[in-house]
């Protein structure tokens, strides 16, 4: 599907979020990458074979304030 170049990584590669958007839906928070991997503003996946990858935010780290 890609035709960046260099070629955008494919949906089985682990960093296949790096690919290009080639179309967005602001309003409902996705976007289809040029790898065929849909990608959700809450960073959830569906990839093209169907699979799905439940959103995987980094965690927020909270440091106590020192006494």
């Amino acid at each position: 599907m890609c035709d960046h170049s260099p070629n955008c990584p494919s949906a089985e590669a682990a960093d296949h979020e790096a690919a290009k958007a080639v179309l967005r839906d602001a309003v409902n928070g996705w976007a289809l990458l040029c790898n065929g991997v849909v990608r959700f503003d809450d960073t959830g996946e569906v990839l093209p074979d169907g699979r799905v990858v439940a959103p995987h935010r980094p965690g927020h780290v909270l440091q106590a304030a020192s006494s």
